[in-house]
């Protein structure tokens, strides 16, 4: 394994697409639930122990070998929101392109031909960490680190908020991420065992609700 692979997919500028999400972020602003970097940190620790930990759980679980079909099954099932299946597909279409020119792997293209129109994010993260040589935990650590780096990334466009207090709210969840990627390689490990009923399906209905919102604004910056 090389640990050099998770700097690169992990890092911002790795062509995924990732950069025109706001995970949320740009409906929450215009709610109002996200006015500052107080409530950045709010929000980005809510979507870290929900959104971020089924990612993570089932990024680790395509790594450990999880059929890609019955995750990608499980994906839709934990994503009530028409709006946010489609992004999640869009970014596993394009974060798949990027892996496939990264790290070629015959794995990755038969993924390709499997999903057209493109597998959720999350399964597509673990399949790319694997072509990598990475494992559960940082493919875990890929996908719930984008739960929140990215919401604030886009608040810092959005609200013109300081980088430096929105990098110190990511530095202050660095220990709950820690710990929710440590769940999400556990439970992904039972799944192997157990199906993909043993992960989590920790629900956050104010991202579904706002998704379906923002998804009909006709002028927004960011496409979910």
């Amino acid at each position: 394994m090389t640990r050099a692979a998770l700097l690169v997919l992990a890092d911002g500028r790795f062509p995924a697409g990732g950069h025109a999400h706001s995970g949320g972020a740009e409906a929450a602003v215009k709610a109002g639930r996200i006015t500052g970097s107080a409530s950045l940190e709010e929000f980005c620790r809510g979507r870290l122990h929900t959104a971020g930990l089924v990612a993570a759980a089932l990024a680790a679980a395509a790594v450990l070998g999880v059929e890609a079909r019955e995750l990608d099954a499980a994906a839709d099932a934990r994503t009530p929101s028409p709006a946010l299946r489609a992004a999640a597909r869009r970014l596993g279409r394009q974060l798949l392109r990027a892996g496939r020119a990264t790290w070629p792997s015959a794995e990755l293209d038969a993924v390709a031909r499997e999903f057209p129109k493109g597998a959720h994010q999350p399964v597509v993260q673990g399949l790319v960490a694997r072509a990598a040589g990475l494992g559960a935990d940082e493919a875990a650590y890929c996908a719930a680190y984008e739960s929140v780096s990215g919401p604030a990334t886009a608040t810092v466009r959005l609200l013109s908020l300081d980088p430096f207090e929105a990098s110190g709210a990511l530095a202050r969840l660095a220990p709950e991420l820690d710990r929710v990627v440590d769940r999400a390689a556990e439970v992904a490990r039972r799944a192997v065992e157990d199906g993909v009923d043993a992960l989590p399906a920790a629900s956050a209905p104010l991202l579904e609700i706002g998704a379906e919102a923002h998804a009909a604004w006709p002028v927004r910056l960011f496409a979910s």
